[in-house]
């Protein structure tokens, strides 16, 4: 997603007056994100994948950056206000941009967040947008729950879009997969703790429909 229209989308969802932060307690991880199991008597030596195209390159590097990103706004959140449901989607996150990382590692190519820091990045509009949603989840525990809407729904939309450019890597489709179950589970948890502050999310990225499909059904597994 392009810088711009994405700012365009934080002034949409978190143009609402912050109220007084009530501090909450719950779960939002899910399950853990799977990768392909190695071959027999690989475990010594990794085995290379075959090459990606430029565009499924791109997409893993992409994707690598932007989960780490949502970890690490989610942390900040969570120390800014304290509420469980930023700890435990963080820790999700965690294992989200480690099975990308993963990939990468497999395909033979460079991980560009092998030595950055928390907050910092390598795509410079992810860096940008880092510093923006840590800036307005800062304003009411509500708007920081809005930026977790917010980067869910994102997610889900960009996870998407890199999947459809994958021509025949079915180890790349079923991570991505695995994403997009977790990222809809935690949607969910986001919505539910904003509820339970009087918030409404109104989604920018999603249509409403697709909002409403995903944030008033269960929870999934995200095994497999």
């Amino acid at each position: 997603m392009q810088r711009k229209q994405f700012l365009k989308y934080l002034g949409a969802a978190l143009g609402a007056a912050a109220v007084p932060p009530v501090l909450t307690a719950c779960g939002g991880g899910d399950t853990a994100v799977s990768v392909p199991e190695p071959l027999p008597g690989s475990e010594s030596a990794p085995v290379l994948l075959p090459a990606l195209s430029a565009e499924e390159i791109a997409g893993l590097y992409y994707m690598r950056e932007e989960e780490k990103l949502a970890h690490d706004v989610y942390l900040a959140l969570y120390t800014k206000w304290g509420a469980q449901v930023f700890y435990n989607i963080a820790q999700s996150e965690t294992q989200h941009t480690e099975a990308v990382r993963s990939l990468i590692l497999a395909h033979g190519l460079e991980d560009p967040a092998a030595t950055t820091a928390p907050g910092v990045f390598v795509n410079a509009d992810l860096q940008a947008l880092y510093n923006q949603l840590v800036d307005m989840g800062q304003r009411s525990l509500v708007d920081a729950l809005k930026v977790g809407c917010l980067v869910e729904e994102t997610d889900i939309r960009d996870i998407e879009k890199r999947k459809a450019l994958v021509i025949d890597e079915p180890d790349i489709v079923q991570v991505y997969d695995n994403l997009l179950c977790g990222s809809r589970n935690h949607l969910r948890a986001f919505n539910s703790q904003l509820v339970k502050q009087e918030g409404v999310y109104e989604p920018t990225v999603l249509t409403q429909a697709e909002w409403d499909a995903i944030a008033l059904s269960p929870n999934e597994s995200c095994k497999g």
